[in-house]
């Protein structure tokens, strides 16, 4: 969770929907409050329609899990709260006991910067289930936007094929807090710098910018704009050039590269953030390799994403840097994640059992994935990743030579992979115990290290644009026949209740 420096850490209690509250005093009115479950984030889809995501959030997911506490002041306020139909919304013993409420959940997750797949466990909750309602929302909130930004921006990156991409969308972001999360998520998934100064400053994240239309009007010609904001800055001198007619800006440009080279200093480079780009760029490049300035970098910017940075690649723009703001910070093209999530498994009165749950639907396409859900991803010889198994920890082994060994598609059950002999890693690791950080914060150097290594082993055709290949995830044997086991039994079960069924 981004907070502000003016945010308590104990705002994220109430950073939830209501109805987890109201839940969780109906657990606690039941009897309920130490009873055991276990919960998955997921999603159905790969954003964008990409062929994968980019885990990010999850660096985050400790310091969440400690400031869940309920002060005083959130407590009156909680008791303020009225009901639709007269009287106080809260037990007032309820409200008590959240006074000295701490989370109680052990949490795996799969690290920040590695690839993840559609309908497989991004996050894994296992705990109360009275704190598990209540860490729903903001653990929701916290992985899926990142991971979305990180997936968009990961799009972006191999779109520009090696060049620095900047974001720089702090003004169009979905307020504060979303332009440090943004800024963070982008990072990791490969951006070279950020625009945000206090995401610079929070995260290390290296800060860049050029100067904007405003200073080009601020003065009576762009010459003399341009002359004194080189003499600002002679070693951070990048000139936007589109305030009136880019190839005049770009000669006025040349005037002042000559007169700081004079001086002993350099021209960084020019923005370009209007007109056709492709034809601009290369206009610009031309003139300045003319007049023995081939070291100006030529910098575009003007609602790019990664299918019009393609497109000026594709017509051969000699551009060496890319400026996204506005399509990367939102996620134009699809702004939400869609994470989902779901109890899977409960832990039964014995406190060793667990009973598998999972959610039918009338819609097979919203059935979920019952069991305590492991996640094993599985690699050919060169360390690249070929499938990933989602299987059911409490019920793996010992049940058949065929458990472990082969993996049915989540989405079409005639689709079966066989991966004995293959090498494979679980996804998800230990990131909270009973309510507490398992390790120091990671540096999230090593996040972005750790992206560009996922990205690098994929094969090129996940990786695509337009239709790309899908890549298969899919259900260990076992838990594939329990899962349908479940949907036959729940099925018969709706069915014989129907009033038709019983005779009347």
């Amino acid at each position: 969770m981004a907070l502000t420096d003016a945010t308590k850490p104990t705002d994220a209690a109430l950073l939830t929907d209501l109805y987890e509250l109201t839940m969780a005093q109906g657990l606690w009115e039941n009897g309920k409050i130490d009873e055991r479950a276990c919960f998955t984030v997921f999603y159905r889809d790969n954003p964008f329609g990409s062929g994968f995501s980019v885990m990010c959030g999850t660096a985050e997911i400790p310091e969440l899990v400690e400031s869940i506490r309920f002060t005083s002041e959130d407590i009156a306020y909680l008791a303020g709260l009225t009901a639709p139909l007269g009287g106080p919304l809260f037990n007032p013993a309820f409200l008590e006991y959240l006074r000295g409420f701490r989370m109680r959940v052990d949490i795996d997750a799969i690290p920040e910067g590695e690839l993840a797949f559609a309908r497989e466990p991004l996050v894994r909750v296992v705990g109360p289930t009275f704190d598990c309602l209540l860490l729903e929302t903001a653990l929701l909130n916290t992985v899926g936007f990142q991971t979305l930004v990180a997936t968009k921006t990961a799009r972006v990156v191999e779109a520009a094929k090696g060049r620095p991409v900047a974001e720089f969308g702090l003004r169009r972001a979905q307020g504060p807090d979303g332009g440090l999360s943004v800024a963070r998520a982008s990072y990791v998934a490969g951006a070279s710098s950020t625009s945000n100064v206090l995401a610079g400053r929070r995260w290390g994240i290296p800060v860049s910018g050029t100067h904007a239309h405003s200073w080009v009007m601020s003065f009576d010609s762009e010459l003399e704009a341009f002359r004194a904001y080189a003499k600002s800055m002679p070693r951070n001198c990048t000139l936007l050039v589109d305030t009136y007619d880019v190839r005049e800006g770009v000669e006025n440009a040349i005037t002042v590269a000559k007169e700081m080279e004079a001086r002993g200093e350099r021209l960084s480079g020019i923005r370009i953030d209007s007109g056709d780009l492709a034809k601009l760029s290369a206009y610009a490049r031309a003139r300045f390799d003319e007049e023995g300035l081939p070291y100006i970098k030529v910098v575009v910017s003007n609602d790019l994403d990664e299918y019009t940075i393609q497109s000026l690649l594709n017509q051969g723009a000699p551009v060496d840097s890319f400026g996204v703001g506005t399509k990367l910070v939102t996620c134009y093209d699809q702004p939400a994640l869609g994470g989902v999530y779901k109890m899977c498994a409960r832990l039964e009165a014995d406190g060793e059992s667990w009973t598998p749950v999972m959610k039918l639907s009338e819609q097979p396409y919203k059935r979920t994935i019952p069991g305590i859900q492991g996640v094993r991803r599985y690699l050919d010889a060169s360390g690249a990743p070929v499938c990933d198994m989602i299987y059911d920890e409490a019920h793996l082994e010992g049940e058949g030579e065929s458990r472990g060994t082969a993996l049915v598609a989540v989405t079409d059950p005639a689709l079966v992979t066989e991966v004995s002999g293959l090498a494979y890693r679980e996804m998800l690791e230990p990131c909270v115990r009973d309510g507490r950080a398992v390790a120091e914060r990671e540096d999230l150097e090593v996040a972005r290290a750790r992206c560009a290594d996922a990205l690098s082993k994929l094969d090129p055709a996940y990786k695509r644009f337009l239709y790309p290949q899908s890549y298969i995830v899919g259900l260990e044997r076992g838990l594939a026949n329990l899962r349908d086991r479940l949907v036959r039994e729940r099925m018969a079960e709706v069915s014989s209740a129907l009033p038709w069924k019983r005779g009347r």
